[in-house]
């Protein structure tokens, strides 16, 4: 299937599921090998179907072959609960986009796709995933749910979310962090994507937001979303531009090589200092290049899920 074409059959995003579903097939396929593949749509075992008990996990097949019926007992039944965070603000929808293909997104866009194959996942594993998105406002929240209805009501925000574009919104993350972890009561794992571009004067307060996020033992997995060839290597070419702030409508005319080097320098500081912050408050730190697969956002996941018990 060509996934280029089905996106762009769906105008944008509203194909969001499809697309979801083909890159958590192609994850999956890629790994087969791996210690990872056998989450719970794999049973461990079989044991004797016993009346009066749910038919829901009959194994049919080996009905046809023994005549004697047995349902499937799986691994991970554990009705785990995982929150999805996204930073709809101004800066995450950069670079502007009017047409998305899946090798061609922007920030908000790889984040909507990237949350939409975990809820795939979560659906398959009957895990119950709830959706936060904040600006500088809060958007949006959904309590964790597991239901077909509550699945598809959060795919439907996240393609909204896609092309409805903001005008000069700035991040409040500091503010809604705090509101989205008093909502969160039961254990859960908390994904937040992000591209930390904050408004906020000290970023000690972000940090702190994120620490709080931690309450009640959930675990905390910050996916830092950024376009590496623009916003961190700045390749640009050499002609005079004007660079404007998508947040604040503030602009500055200049040639890229006469500030490259110091921006850098001051961009790989940043990412960092983020890193060093998130080690000090034990949250897991992931670097997410729009311009690259979804396997890093995937794999962590799956990884974080195995040892979260």
């Amino acid at each position: 299937m060509n996934l280029q074409n089905e996106l762009n059959k769906a105008e944008g995003f509203k194909n969001l599921e499809l697309l979801a579903k083909q890159v958590v097939e192609g994850f999956i396929a890629g790994m087969h090998k791996s210690p990872f593949h056998g989450f719970s749509a794999e049973f461990a075992e079989h044991k004797i179907y016993n009346q009066g008990e749910s038919t829901r996990h009959i194994d049919w097949k080996l009905f046809a072959k023994t005549d004697k019926l047995y349902t499937k007992r799986y691994d991970d039944e554990t009705n785990l609960r995982c929150h999805i965070i996204i930073d709809n603000s101004s800066s995450m929808h950069y670079p502007s986009m009017t047409n998305f293909s899946i090798h061609h997104l922007n920030k908000i866009a790889f984040s909507a796709l990237a949350s939409a194959s975990l809820m795939g996942i979560l659906k398959k594993q009957r895990d119950a995933v709830g959706l936060s998105i904040y600006s500088d406002a809060y958007d949006y929240y959904a309590p964790e749910k597991g239901s077909e209805r509550h699945h598809q009501m959060l795919l439907n925000q996240l393609s909204a979310m896609v092309t409805q574009k903001p005008v000069n919104r700035k991040t409040d993350t500091y503010t809604y962090l705090h509101q989205i972890a008093e909502k969160i009561h039961r254990r859960s794992l908390i994904f937040l994507f992000t591209d930390m571009f904050q408004a906020m004067e000290d970023p000690n307060k972000l940090f702190e937001a994120l620490r709080h996020l931690k309450y009640n033992k959930h675990e905390v997995i910050l996916f830092h979303v950024f376009d590496k060839e623009k916003e961190l290597l700045f390749n640009f070419d050499n002609k005079p531009k004007r660079f404007v702030d998508v947040e604040t409508g503030e602009f500055i005319n200049l040639y890229a090589d006469t500030i490259k080097h110091n921006y850098n320098d001051a961009v790989s500081a940043f990412f960092k200092e983020v890193q060093y912050n998130c080690l000090k408050y034990n949250i897991k730190y992931v670097e997410v290049d729009v311009n690259a697969d979804f396997n890093n956002v995937l794999m962590t996941y799956m990884v974080e899920r195995k040892k979260f018990a």
